[in-house]
């Protein structure tokens, strides 16, 4: 693409992903990880991308942060992304604050090709013209080309520190305006009590997050345009529906820790065939004997339980799902067998990778892509934005392109398991 027009309309490729495990096992995983990236980069060759990243950094955050720099030094000097010599990286990093630290990386690339590109500038409320490479770090709070914030912790009382929240971005690409949200909403604490009722009561505390974040982007405050929500938004899956399908003729046997008499293991026998164990459900552990269902097809089997967006249908249009769920997988102590790679891992949710995917091989197919196009050419005129006004330098600063998309947002949004280890 290096020096040629680029064909009418400008491709944008959203990419989002989870990668707390890439800084667990930075030599391999992020390696690979990378590869993957390059690859899909190379596939559908963007004009503008933007790459949402949630728990960066990993679970232990201060002992990664050189593998953070390491990381974030690549992607901004491969040769893979030398055709994108503009960029800008938002990485909250103040991981010392639990008041305001949600692990939320934000990566946006701009192709040599994309010209007059402009960003919102929320303090100002004016668009500013996007030159070179910057990162911003640490206190993202006082970044005014950004809205940053973390769920308030009443939200989810259970979790004494949460690290959900969202990051919002506004651009003009291409005569477009919009909006970009990276987003990491709560998961599913306890499978035992994610299963009792449908919908569940994580359910009803992600819905009142989502919910904040639409108010959010959509208030007085800012001139409205359209938006792109993407990001984790963990354990969609309704975990009671998709138990009774899976054990419709299995019999359950109720397990209580012998001090407190509290239930801590569920586990569902068939009824016949020598009452084989079908499921084991424990607060962190969904083992279920019959994986293939959550691989063949997708998992497409388990969209009827994918259920948790439909009370945002006036507010959202989300992009077919064609991907598998997405799982956890630990490591066995003791491989049983010598069949390669995949047999020292063990799937512990219900939802797996397709069977090609081995440990370090992470395939971002299976991660949440979309490629949009916005009806300009690349290189259109765009007026001067020297002026205090708020909108941008291009002519649908309220509706966005209909190529872009026809509704006002999509979601781009990673449908996992009802649960996994955390």
């Amino acid at each position: 693409m290096a020096g040629k027009a680029a064909a009418p309309g400008t491709a944008v490729l959203l990419v989002t992903a989870n990668v707390g495990s890439l800084f667990d096992d930075p030599e391999n995983l992020q390696k690979n990880w990378l590869r993957e990236f390059y690859q899909i980069v190379h596939t559908h060759r963007p004009h503008f991308m933007a790459l949402h990243c949630q728990e960066f950094g990993g679970k232990n955050y201060e002992a990664s942060m050189s593998h953070v720099d390491k990381f974030v030094k690549e992607l901004l000097s491969s040769d893979a992304m030398k055709e994108y010599n503009r960029a800008r990286v938002y990485l909250d990093e103040n991981y010392k604050s639990q008041e305001h630290f949600t692990a939320l990386g934000s990566f946006y690339f701009l192709h040599e090709s994309l010209k007059n590109i402009y960003q919102f500038d929320f303090k100002a409320k004016k668009y500013k013209k996007v030159t070179g490479k910057e990162i911003y770090s640490d206190t993202l709070e006082s970044t005014p080309m950004l809205e940053k914030e973390k769920f308030p912790q009443d939200y989810f009382p259970e979790c004494k520190w949460s690290r959900k929240g969202f990051v919002r971005t506004r651009w003009c690409v291409a005569d477009c305006a919009f909006d970009l949200v990276n987003i990491h909403l709560f998961h599913d604490a306890s499978n035992l009590v994610a299963w009792e009722t449908s919908p569940s009561v994580y359910s009803g505390i992600r819905h009142k997050a989502l919910g904040y974040v639409l108010d959010r982007i959509i208030d007085q405050r800012f001139e409205k345009v359209s938006y792109f929500v993407f990001g984790d938004f963990n354990f969609r899956l309704d975990s009671k529906s998709v138990v009774e399908t899976l054990c419709t003729k299995a019999t359950m046997q109720t397990v209580r820790a012998a001090d407190t008499n509290e239930v801590v293991k569920l586990i569902f026998r068939e009824s016949d065939n020598d009452r084989k164990v079908m499921l084991q459900l424990e607060k962190k552990l969904f083992d279920y004997s019959h994986q293939e269902v959550f691989r063949d097809n997708n998992g497409t089997a388990l969209l009827e339980f994918d259920k948790e967006l439909s009370v945002f249908k006036d507010r959202l249009y989300e992009l077919d799902i064609s991907f598998p769920p997405s799982r956890r997988a630990r490591r066995r102590s003791s491989p049983t067998t010598t069949s390669g790679p995949a047999s020292a891992w063990e799937t512990t949710s219900p939802c797996s990778w397709p069977s090609e995917s081995r440990p370090g091989q992470v395939n971002l197919t299976h991660m949440c892509t979309s490629v949009v196009s916005c009806s300009d050419a690349v290189g259109g005129d765009a007026r001067d934005t020297g002026g205090p006004s708020a909108r941008p330098p291009c002519s649908r600063a309220a509706h966005g392109s209909r190529r872009l998309l026809e509704s006002t947002l999509s979601t781009a949004a990673s449908r996992t398991r009802p649960s996994a280890t955390r």
